[in-house]
């Protein structure tokens, strides 16, 4: 993985990885439930994780040590100095492979991919299915905790994979920039009042990271597929640049994620999404579809 640096693996090649010393397997489930009406309820995944997970893996808690809860927004990206410390202290560092899976659909994987790449570490790939896919084939899975062999993160943070408020109402007007809306197109039209204020932003396009999954393995939709999902909303144009966003920040990097597997690693990810957005009335949303 370290020459070519794939952005997802598959079961087959991480089995044939386990027991080497570089490599790092970490579980980054979080339980996320959203009611109809009401308030996100956010469990961390640590006790799947104790009842099954793959032999070798570490779990992070990405809700409670990779988040900065100074913040407003429950899953703001932690600041380098607390993000180097929660990588590290999961075995993290200069010298180490790292494939991540979670228990779900592959987001909170890709959310942690997304983290550990704005802190300028590369070797990280995304297991391809995740837990259900890695029990499908048949491989096995270990109970308990591991405990991880902690390393020396340093970070290196690139400020243009993150994006602002202030930097999406500037860019409104841009036609360089790409606005992509990671959620349902019903949750974007406005149709569910999942937020302070129904709609999207405007002028954003809607790719929703659920439809670039199987919804029965878990795994990301083949590759040219993808390609043309991405293509026919304008996000491979070599003259836009792709800005996504989603909730709360999380289907939002599985949008990135998915676009870095078909060759676009330039995506800045809106880490206070709508749980931002919405919230601040002096900032524009509109319902109904977005434009074409």
């Amino acid at each position: 993985m370290s020459n070519t640096r794939p952005h997802t693996v598959t079961a087959d090649w991480l089995y044939e990885q386990l027991g080497d010393e570089d490599l790092v397997i970490v579980d980054t489930t979080v339980h996320l439930t959203m009611p109809p009406e009401g308030s996100v309820h956010i469990d961390p995944g640590l006790d799947t994780y104790l009842e099954a997970h793959i032999p070798d893996a570490v779990y992070a808690d990405l809700f409670t040590d990779f988040s900065d809860h100074r913040a407003p927004m429950p899953f703001t990206a932690a600041s380098s100095e607390r993000f180097a410390a929660a990588a590290g202290a999961v075995g993290i560092g200069q010298g180490r492979r790292v494939v991540l899976y979670d228990q779900g659909n592959g987001m909170w994987a890709a959310r942690l991919w997304w983290q550990l790449r704005l802190d300028g570490f590369d070797d990280v790939a995304v297991l391809d299915g995740g837990l259900s896919v890695w029990r499908a084939d048949g491989y096995p899975v270990a109970e308990g905790q591991v405990v991880p062999h902690a390393a020396m993160f340093v970070p290196r943070r690139r400020p243009e994979m993150l994006c602002s408020a202030e930097s999406i109402a500037a860019a409104l007007d841009d036609p360089r920039i790409l606005i992509i809306d990671a959620r349902d197109p019903a949750t974007g039209r406005g149709d569910n009042p999942s937020y302070p204020r129904r709609g999207h932003i405007p002028g954003s396009v809607t790719i929703a990271y659920g439809d670039l999954v199987d919804l029965e393995t878990g795994r990301l939709r083949p590759t040219d597929e993808l390609r043309a999902v991405f293509e026919e909303a304008g996000a491979l144009d070599p003259e836009v640049s792709p800005v996504t966003y989603s909730g709360g920040g999380i289907a939002a990097t599985g949008v990135a994620h998915a676009l870095a597997v078909v060759g676009r690693t330039d995506v800045a990810v809106y880490c206070g999404s709508l749980d931002e957005w919405a919230g601040a009335d002096s900032l524009p949303s509109v319902e109904g579809p977005e434009p074409r």
